[in-house]
């Protein structure tokens, strides 16, 4: 064999970055979920990414006060 010939390299793949969300199954009242639907679509802003952003300033709140 010729160990003279240019072989293409593969191209590198991207590694994942770190995993930092868990996938969860959450039970929340209607009225609830449908208000942060309503800011959602006010706002452009997915409900989720909502409902995390004030679960977290809670827990900030909360840190700071104990």
């Amino acid at each position: 064999m010729n160990s003279n010939v240019d072989l293409p390299t593969a191209p590198r793949r991207r590694t994942r970055p770190p995993k930092r969300k868990t996938r969860i199954t959450i039970y929340l009242d209607d009225e609830v979920l449908d208000e942060f639907r309503s800011r959602a679509e006010r706002t452009g802003t997915g409900y989720q990414t909502l409902i995390n952003a004030a679960l977290r300033g809670r827990l900030e709140g909360a840190a700071g006060a104990a």
